[in-house]
């Protein structure tokens, strides 16, 4: 079985660069990850405060930008 994969056209210039998936893919998953670990944090969250990433709205954000950031740049995902 041969799997084939076309190449991505890199972007040339920032313009084309910001409005390229190399750009939008990566800068949405952080995005939508650091709200999602935010919303965590408000609703869920540590009452104590003793917990290191749920305790933490900083933290809670910052965790939660890295998992958006890897659930979709993914390199399971193939071509």
């Amino acid at each position: 079985m041969e799997q084939t994969c076309e190449a991505k056209k890199k972007p040339k210039s920032f313009k084309e660069f910001i409005k390229s998936s190399y750009f939008l893919r990566p800068f949405l998953g952080i995005v939508i990850g650091g709200e999602a670990g935010y919303l965590y944090y408000h609703f869920v969250g540590c009452s104590t405060g003793s917990c290191a990433i749920t305790g933490n709205p900083f933290m809670s954000t910052i965790a939660g930008g890295f998992l958006g950031y890897f659930a979709l740049n993914s390199p399971c995902s193939g071509c």
